[in-house]
């Protein structure tokens, strides 16, 4: 079944990314040695019926003897919480166990050490919009902010005339802290989500604003508050644990913005390159951007 976990639903069914099964092989071979060192257990005699909370708990216990800090600890509880799903989907008599597990809680992340979103964890809480027309809208902000790496309060800001949709590369022109504007670069499928947004929301017979995203009160067209979104990214990110525990708690805005930056800079993209893109006037406040670990 680990086999099957690892090799065919997480990179094919999934579609997750070499660098995400990889963490969770790491993490499933982390919970064999805490089965067999601490517990004294031999993996051919250790059963799903004992991994209770307790083995749960002892297991983050053990993590936390091998020096792993709270962050990685969680993205160490999620990968099993996953197996555990994946497994009770093969064998109903299993779902009773994983719900146990599944309310195990994360550890508390101190402030010193900032989190970031997952890769499926990112994907799971884009996937959380219906499909609908507000659904629509809300995916093509959170896709917008997570790819663009962009402040909240730059997207909320932009104008239908900042965004470029219609050319190979496809950008946005934001205006950024201190009136300053820079050009930054989105992929073709963001591109695609907002052309959909703006043939719905933008065509005749809509309020008339230029406003790209905007809330409309008493027939006026106006800009959205921050709060608004804070709302609905706080939402979907609660509905998407449910089908991908390594989603964190309390996601907010921010996040999709640190986690684009730490992605970049990991994914080898200068960290002067990755200051400019998210518009820092310092390279030291893209230092602490950098940082912060996927794994």
């Amino acid at each position: 079944m680990t086999y099957e976990f690892l090799e065919v639903y997480l990179p094919k069914q999934c579609g997750r990314s070499p660098h995400t099964v990889e963490s969770y092989r790491d993490a499933l071979s982390l919970f064999r040695r805490y089965i067999l060192h601490s517990l004294g257990i031999s993996i051919g005699a250790f059963t799903f019926a004992e991994c209770t909370r307790e083995c749960v708990f002892g297991f983050m216990d053990y993590l936390t003897e091998l020096n792993s800090k709270p962050g990685t600890r969680n993205q160490r509880l999620a990968a099993l919480k996953s197996y555990l799903m994946f497994a009770a989907d093969k064998d109903v008599t299993l779902q009773s166990s994983e719900l146990e597990i599944r309310r195990v809680p994360q550890c508390r992340v101190p402030k010193t050490e900032k989190t970031v979103i997952p890769e499926d964890a990112m994907a799971a809480i884009l996937q959380q919009p219906p499909n609908t027309k507000i659904g629509l809208r809300d995916r093509a902000m959170m896709v917008l902010l997570y790819d663009s790496g962009a402040r909240l309060a730059e997207i909320l800001g932009l104008n239908v005339s900042a965004v470029a949709i219609d050319s190979d590369n496809p950008y946005i022109r934001v205006n950024g802290k201190g009136g300053k504007q820079r050009i930054v670069p989105i992929s073709a499928k963001t591109a695609v989500h907002l052309a959909q947004y703006i043939s719905v929301y933008h065509t005749q017979g809509r309020p008339e604003t230029d406003l790209l995203f905007f809330t409309v009160i008493k027939n006026v067209a106006g800009m959205m508050s921050e709060g608004n979104m804070e709302r609905f990214v706080k939402e979907y990110a609660r509905k998407a644990q449910w089908s991908c525990p390594s989603v964190p708690d309390h996601v907010h805005p921010h996040m999709f913005r640190r986690t684009r930056a730490t992605q970049l800079y990991q994914n080898g993209v200068s960290l002067p390159l990755v200051s400019r893109l998210l518009g820092h006037a310092s390279l030291q406040t893209t230092q602490l951007y950098a940082k912060p670990s996927l794994k």
